[in-house]
């Protein structure tokens, strides 16, 4: 059997027909060689009827059924079972750009030292947006990721943006199982930490959904984990100017998620105090995001989320 170039690798739980979206923009990827590990994480509505349905449909596609054990048990689950050369991991109700793994593949000829790659987002405020139609995307900084950057704003923002060369996830930098929050920033930190090379693409190529119920903007659940990850590295850096700027992170979070603007005050308010220099010394996210904060009840929830990125 052929070792395909990519294994996509989707934890589903409980999706529903925003994963037939997904699916649909994986399977229309203009580099074709890849497989599609999904692992049925203990769904309790159809999605084990939704995946049978898939699995006839593109012969590259294949199920795990398990218990639910969480995402970071689903994710190594379907990562061990990759026989990619890179591991693109994707979140059941994402979006990729057509030409993703085409542009990944091509940055890693271009890049071979890179282990672990990322891309811009197109933050969909809702079900109508598309890549090219969000009003707001992320920043790719230049260069290698720092640990700084990784536990701050974290750029790479979600595991749907994550390409990974197989060979480095096989050193042991697997998913920590039994978290709920951040897992996916503590993978990227302890990557990091474990001499990892990490480099962004200047393309936007996933699309993000922005969820006020879904788990994402569980913003204090989310600052809690985030405080007992960052202890782990205190011995590397100062984590000071780290805390305000995952605080500035969390605003904008709160404010294009369409939280209640007490939230991203709240944490506007954290982060100013922790450290303005940190908060402010990037003017454009710093000062628009405190300004964002004050004046959010006056800014319709749609402004909101298509202001903030």
């Amino acid at each position: 059997m052929n070792t395909p170039k990519f294994s996509v690798v989707i934890p589903v739980y409980n999706a529903g027909a925003e994963l037939n979206r997904t699916l649909r923009s994986v399977l229309a990827q203009s580099l074709a060689d890849f497989e599609v590990w999904l692992i049925n994480d203990g769904s309790t509505d159809d999605t084990a009827d939704r995946l049978a349905r898939w699995v006839r449909h593109d012969a590259r596609i294949r199920v795990i059924h398990q218990s639910n054990q969480g995402v970071s048990a689903a994710r190594n689950r379907g990562a061990a079972q990759a026989r990619g050369e890179w591991i693109a991991f994707m979140d059941a109700d994402d979006l990729w750009d057509s030409h993703k793994l085409e542009q990944h593949w091509q940055f890693h000829q271009r890049h071979p030292g890179v282990d672990v790659s990322y891309a811009g987002i197109a933050f969909l405020a809702d079900e109508h947006d598309t890549l090219q139609t969000a009003a707001t995307c992320s920043t790719v900084p230049e260069g290698r990721l720092t640990l700084v950057q990784a536990l701050g704003e974290n750029p790479v923002c979600t595991c749907s943006n994550l390409v990974v060369r197989r060979a480095f996830w096989e050193k042991g930098v697997t998913f920590r199982d039994g978290m709920q929050y951040a897992e996916d920033q503590e993978w990227l930190a302890r990557a990091i930490a474990k001499d990892g090379h990490v480099m962004g693409l200047d393309q936007v190529l996933v699309g993000y959904r922005l969820s006020p119920e879904g788990l994402s903007t569980n913003l204090e659940a989310m600052y809690s984990g985030w405080q007992q990850l960052v202890e782990d590295y205190a011995d590397r850096f100062d984590i000071v100017p780290a805390r305000a700027l995952y605080c500035r992170y969390l605003a904008r979070r709160a404010l294009r998620a369409g939280s209640s603007p007490s939230r991203a005050w709240h944490f506007a308010c954290e982060g100013v105090k922790t450290s303005p220099h940190a908060f402010l010394q990037d003017y454009r996210r710093g000062g628009l995001t405190l300004l964002g904060a004050m004046i959010s009840p006056m800014l319709p929830v749609s402004l909101r989320q298509r202001l903030f990125a």
